[in-house]
């Protein structure tokens, strides 16, 4: 994750301590997908979830052992994330007792199941943050997420939210059918007292691997970044904390520090010491994901890789195994990258980016990410 308000801004989030402030972090935060069961059929989905859970998915018991593994090798967050967690009817007992075991947690969600009844309940357990979310305004939106009415729904959740003073992430992935409407993006949050939006850039997997002709230019990433930076500006000036972060492409760090660095040197070394922190993309490394089956994988977009299974081997076990090809490599991949990214100068501060979409256009792991949209004269390759 790129922190637009940080970099711009020097306005701290919440969870800036996993991103900057430690340099050396061997526990990563979790992505569980509990569930692949979804009332929705979203066009992008990476999870390919569907309306059926399977009947390999975890139960209670399988669940609470997993958390009580992560509780002990100490995984700072857990984000519940599906499918659709709130399908599980089990989803608030293992929440409450990754809580209770001193882990912080996180949902990710599609809002429509949220009423205030559910709001509340979330509440009671302390969810730190309730991502949701929406790729569009109105029929946009319920066009991705593949029934008419989920916009609707979907805000109504966020209203539960908001009236129980829970924390809000507004969550959209970028694609051409919606790139334009990211104005339209920030009015509703400052609208719908929303604390944070998250701006994933496409990952080619799952179905969204069917979409990779429809990302965006280029041209239009950079566009869509500066529009990006222009409305987080004018919120801060405004005094209203909002937090904006973008996702999934960390050329989108070095384009920040480029930009500031023509008109203000200062903030832009500042910058520069806070992306040098993070390291760039951190699959396998600061962040990994589980699946419903009890699947490891380096983030959650490697459903189609397993490092390991859960129900087998403890997560610590599986994420500390020096002997797994593609976890080892995406801990030390600097020497393995490819292309433009081997050569590139900024790569301490990108990481090769998303290592799952090269794969996806390349069929190797370690070849340039085709969405990196910066020149060749820009990371220093330039003849």
């Amino acid at each position: 994750m790129i922190s637009i308000t940080r970099l711009l801004c020097d306005a701290v989030g919440p969870g800036d301590h996993l991103r900057y402030e430690k340099k050396d972090v061997s526990r990563p935060v979790v992505v569980w997908n509990c569930t692949r069961q979804c009332n929705l059929s979203c066009i992008h989905c990476y999870a390919n979830a569907d309306s059926q859970r399977s009947p390999e998915e975890m139960d209670t018991t399988a669940g609470k052992v997993f958390i009580s593994d992560l509780a002990d090798f100490g995984v700072p967050v857990i984000l519940f994330s599906g499918g659709e967690p709130l399908l599980r009817k089990d989803l608030f007992p293992l929440a409450s007792l990754a809580r209770e075991l001193g882990i912080r947690v996180a949902l990710s969600t599609n809002g429509t199941l949220i009423t205030d009844q559910v709001a509340r309940e979330i509440k009671e357990i302390d969810f730190a943050e309730v991502g949701i979310s929406l790729d569009g305004i109105g029929t946009n939106n319920d066009h991705f997420r593949g029934r008419d009415g989920a916009f609707e729904a979907a805000l109504a959740g966020i209203r539960n939210c908001v009236a129980r003073g829970l924390r809000v992430s507004l969550r959209l992935t970028i694609t051409r059918f919606n790139y334009q409407e990211i104005p339209a993006i920030f009015r509703l949050v400052e609208a719908e007292g929303i604390d944070r939006v998250c701006f994933y850039h496409l990952a080619y997997s799952g179905r969204g691997g069917n979409l990779q002709k429809e990302d965006i230019t280029h041209a239009q990433t950079r566009s869509v970044v500066d529009t990006i930076c222009e409305h987080t500006l004018d919120l801060y000036r405004r005094g209203l904390s909002k937090e904006i972060l973008t996702v999934g492409n960390h050329a989108d760090g070095v384009y920040l520090y480029l930009k500031l660095r023509e008109y203000d040197p200062q903030r832009a070394d500042r910058a520069l010491k806070l992306l040098q922190a993070n390291g760039g993309n951190n699959s396998g490394i600061k962040i990994g994901a589980v699946d419903d089956r009890g699947n490891v994988h380096p983030d959650q977009f490697w459903w189609h890789y397993s490092l390991g299974n859960v129900r087998q081997r403890k997560f610590g076990d599986i994420w500390t195994d020096t002997s797994e090809p593609l976890l080892m490599g995406l801990k030390n991949r600097k020497s393995l990258l490819k292309g433009r990214c081997a050569r590139c100068q900024y790569l301490d501060l990108c990481n090769g980016s998303l290592r799952v979409r090269a794969e996806a256009v390349f069929g190797d792991v370690w070849a340039e990410d085709p969405a990196c949209y910066l020149t060749d004269t820009e990371i220093g390759i330039g003849s």
